[in-house]
């Protein structure tokens, strides 16, 4: 299938800029993306095609997730995690994370968030869950993680780690039960699952 350009949508501060990962969320019909090098969130109305605001205080914003009306930002800048409402556009918490929070994934119906994170010199790279609660898992990665998604029933999360390239895939919430699936060439990153056919 060929893709196509059937509009553009103007966002302000977007000339020599740069933009990271973006979200539809489906109960509201808006898109939100990181807007990273202005250190936050542009959400858009999927229908209308228009920009509707900036939301700032989103330090060097990477990794962005949405469903059922809750948005949730990871903040590369300021090591934490950012929860919207996708409604009202209002913050409902932010938590901390490893350094360099990147992949993100939701499992709304939980109020859980996961976060994976690149680490730095002198912190290795993580994956935890985190609670809307507060309550927190997290366990130390074998290398730089990148994306992350959930299965269809929210009982495992699988996490691309760029090298060694493998999906690293384990339990939740607790991140229990960890398995290495190494993949045959260099590089993992992004990850995406078809539920309809099992792959």
């Amino acid at each position: 299938m060929a893709l196509k350009s059937i509009g553009i949508i103007a966002i302000p501060g977007a000339e020599g800029s740069a933009f990271d990962h973006g979200a539809f969320d489906p109960k509201t019909r808006r898109v939100f993306v990181a807007h990273t090098s202005r250190d936050s969130v542009a959400v858009i109305d999927h229908d209308t095609g228009k920009h509707l605001a900036s939301l700032d205080g989103f330090p060097k914003a990477a990794g962005v997730v949405a469903d059922d009306g809750l948005v949730l930002v990871t903040n590369r800048g300021a090591a934490s995690l950012a929860w919207l409402d996708a409604e009202s556009l209002k913050t409902l918490a932010v938590f901390y994370t490893g350094q360099r929070p990147n992949g993100v994934a939701i499992v709304a119906k939980q109020k859980l968030g996961i976060a994976a994170c690149i680490g730095d010199d002198h912190h290795p790279p993580v994956l935890q869950t985190q609670h809307l609660t507060g309550k927190q898992h997290r366990i130390d990665l074998p290398g730089q993680p990148r994306w992350c998604v959930t299965d269809a029933a929210a009982t495992r999360v699988y996490l691309a780690i760029r090298e060694p390239s493998m999906v690293l895939v384990a339990r939740l919430p607790d991140l229990g039960d960890v398995q290495h699936w190494r993949v045959p060439v260099g590089g993992a990153h992004g990850l995406e699952i078809d539920y309809q056919r099992n792959r």
